[in-house]
């Protein structure tokens, strides 16, 4: 939160799944409900470093792309009147992989497997025409720190081209897998194309274009917490 601009960052949205990202329909509704109530009017993620929507301007972000967020969380962003952004890892669209990378591999082979599920092309390509930012997530997930010059380039120009040819339309923002980057990080990021990335900080940073800090929002999280952290995020 910098300001008057909150950006949150969510995952899965889903009734059953027991991950620790993973947000249930009602409890996104009311967490939105309650900060729309408070003067938040919604913009995309670039819509609210650029040119913010109101004097209170709410981004709302959902990384990985998985089925869930076109299916729970776009209509109830639709009835809030809030657009979103949505950071795809393109890879994954309409080839049949489960997004099981580190981290959420252990749920692949399990009844929860359908919960890492990339959206098509095509879905994406629906959320961009009724508002919503398509931006960038890599291309396979990694870990951006790890990589040599090239990879990390193949990664990130790499998913940038892919966002572009498959929707139309230009992808300037990027989220950053796992929060990991660095300096040079960051330099690749802005050789690439990009003009805005987000992140998710374990402490209060000073928000800059290409790291731009967002407040996580895990299953534990009722409205009051969350705004408990969101007031705590901005006093710091």
């Amino acid at each position: 939160m910098s300001g008057r601009v909150l950006v949150l960052c969510y995952h899965g949205i889903s009734e059953r799944w027991p991950a620790p990202t993973a947000v249930t329909p009602e409890r996104l509704d009311r967490q939105l409900e309650m900060l729309v109530r408070r003067g938040y009017r919604g913009a995309t993620f670039s819509e609210a470093l650029t040119a913010p929507a109101a004097d209170r301007t709410l981004a709302v972000t959902f990384d990985d792309a998985p089925r869930s967020v076109g299916n729970l969380a776009a209509p109830i962003l639709e009835r809030l009147g809030l657009p979103a952004t949505v950071f795809v890892p393109t890879a994954f669209p309409d080839n049949g992989r489960l997004m099981a990378w580190p981290g959420q591999d252990d749920w692949a082979g399990s009844e929860h497997e359908d919960e890492l599920a990339c959206m098509s092309w095509d879905e994406l390509h629906d959320l961009a025409e009724r508002g919503w930012e398509v931006g960038s997530h890599t291309r396979s997930h990694p870990r951006l720190t790890t990589l040599d010059d090239e990879t990390l380039d193949r990664e990130l120009r790499g998913s940038r081209e892919d966002c572009e040819e498959q929707l139309r339309r230009p992808c300037i923002s990027l989220a950053y897998p796992y929060s990991d980057f660095d300096d040079r990080v960051v330099r690749a990021a802005r050789a690439a194309g990009y003009q805005y990335a987000a992140t998710v900080p374990r402490e209060a940073e000073a928000p800059l274009p290409l790291q731009w800090p967002r407040v996580g929002v895990y299953r534990s999280d009722t409205p009051r917490r969350l705004a408990a952290r969101i007031w705590r995020r901005g006093r710091r």
